[in-house]
């Protein structure tokens, strides 16, 4: 199999770099057509490296491509996830080169090069890792398991259709275990799967004051500035200690034990590097916890955006009739997406000052995921890894949240691997996003070599 990557190499880069050209924008309505013509880039590509039933499943938002081969019914089954879909580039002007023009730079963490462009780790280059296994597989006839791609356009979105469709295909989408890269490894040398995810509560909200835009000279001080009103009630939702405020928020949280502790502490981490890697001079965050924990096994609340008044260039002296935020909370294991945005509405409505109105629209979730680190395919992962690269992998918890994960194991009954390639480091969802060569080659190789443990294991 290596010597058929190494051969192909080249042509693996050419169709990845097409596929990142196209500005698959999920949240955009403008780029409506592209995610469209992304869909069919997969298909086609799917139907070239040897599936079967290959097509662009119509749902209530954009399709989702789903492939199979069966070689065997008696063999087990891998269900290949992904998404095709990506965040939106903006701000354009902080990028150093065109979001979707990708190129290869050299970094210090990628001396051998990576690729700059929107997509290129989050997660088409993952994606694409399985599509491009798959072919060399099915070229050097070492296709071990039954494979079946499902891969949706919705994941930057919520995923808002793709319960739908897994409800209505369980018996299409029927295996024995899903494989998912769309996560990180530690570093090129420790490779690392995670087998936490946290959940996801997604909000807006909005404050308002008066019925339009005020003069600040004549109404300031006597009128409730919605932007002075919402930053208040934001920096209320934490303590001094970096603790959230919301009652009852932290009911369900499961405590780990000090050995846990001690276990999620373990994973190789350098503070210096990681505050050097961000040109910040401390961390912060919730008192009493490493920065491990605080991302990976602590719940924690964020303002994504906020906005209001005048954002133009030069000044206008104005008191808004109105402000918003866009407002995350990371959930770890048994906390409840709906529980937790249902406490967070009725606590923001209740520490609202009479002189404002305020709404809360929740927009998407997801539950938390644990995957035990002795299961049969998370030890296929792991042999997989230690054999591609020469190390074993290392158990983590990820910070972020992948809400359909826990989907497919309420409505399908299997677990999920979660055996990412990327860096932390790699800008995801920011300008600049990045994907090592290095990651990318050895996604490929290393695929397939789960594929071949999972299959001894069964």
């Amino acid at each position: 199999m290596k010597a058929y990557i190494e051969a192909n190499k080249e042509r693996f880069l050419s169709e990845l770099f097409d596929l990142l050209r196209i500005p698959s924008v999920s949240a955009d309505s403008k780029f409506k057509g592209d995610v469209l013509r992304t869909a069919e880039f997969i298909k086609e590509k799917l139907v070239a490296a040897g599936a079967d039933k290959v097509e662009v499943c119509e749902t209530a938002g954009y399709p989702i491509v789903y492939g199979e081969k069966i070689i065997d019914p008696t063999l087990p089954t891998v269900l290949v996830y992904g998404h095709y879909d990506v965040q939106p580039a903006d701000p354009y002007e902080l990028w150093d080169s065109p979001p979707f023009e990708p190129v290869i730079k050299k970094t210090e963490i990628h001396p051998d090069g990576a690729i700059f462009a929107r997509g290129s780790c989050d997660d088409k280059g993952q994606m694409y890792m399985h599509v491009k296994a798959f072919e060399t597989m099915m070229a050097t006839n070492s296709l071990s398991c039954n494979v079946k791609f499902m891969i949706e356009g919705e994941e930057e979105v919520g995923s808002a259709n793709l319960g739908t469709f897994v409800k209505e295909n369980k018996e299409r989408l029927k295996s024995d275990v899903i494989l998912i890269s769309d996560t990180s490894i530690i570093a090129n040398d420790v490779p690392s799967i995670d087998v936490g995810l946290r959940g996801l509560s997604y909000l807006e909200v909005e404050v308002v004051g008066p019925n339009r835009d005020l003069h600040s000279g004549v109404y300031g001080g006597a009128v409730a500035n919605p932007i002075n009103v919402l930053a208040q009630m934001i920096a209320s939702l934490h303590d001094e200690n970096g603790h959230i405020t919301i009652p009852n928020f932290y009911d369900d949280v499961v405590v780990l034990s000090e050995q846990e502790r001690n276990d999620l502490n373990a994973a190789p981490f350098d503070l210096e590097a990681y505050k050097k890697d961000l040109n910040i001079n401390d961390v912060r965050g919730e008192a009493g916890y490493s920065t491990l924990e605080r991302t990976g096994s602590r719940p924690t609340l964020d303002c994504n955006g906020i906005w209001g008044g005048y954002i133009g260039e030069g000044s206008k002296t104005v008191l808004p009739s109105k402000a918003n935020a866009k407002i995350s909370m990371r959930l770890v294991p048994n906390q409840q997406t709906d529980k937790i945005t249902a406490l967070f509405t009725k606590h923001f409505e209740s520490i609202a000052p009479k002189s404002v109105k305020v709404k809360v629209t929740p927009h998407h979730g997801g539950e938390p995921y644990l995957m035990p680190p002795t299961s049969s395919a998370y030890l296929a992962a792991s042999a997989a890894m230690e054999e591609s690269f020469g190390k074993k992998p290392i158990p983590t918890r990820g910070g972020g949240s992948i809400p359909i994960v826990a989907l497919f194991e309420r409505e399908l009954g299997v677990k999920s691997i979660l055996m990412g390639f990327g860096l932390d480091s790699d800008a995801l969802h920011s300008p600049n996003e990045h994907y090592g060569l290095f990651n990318y080659y050895k996604g490929i190789e290393t695929i397939p070599l789960f594929f071949k443990h999972f299959a001894a294991s069964k």
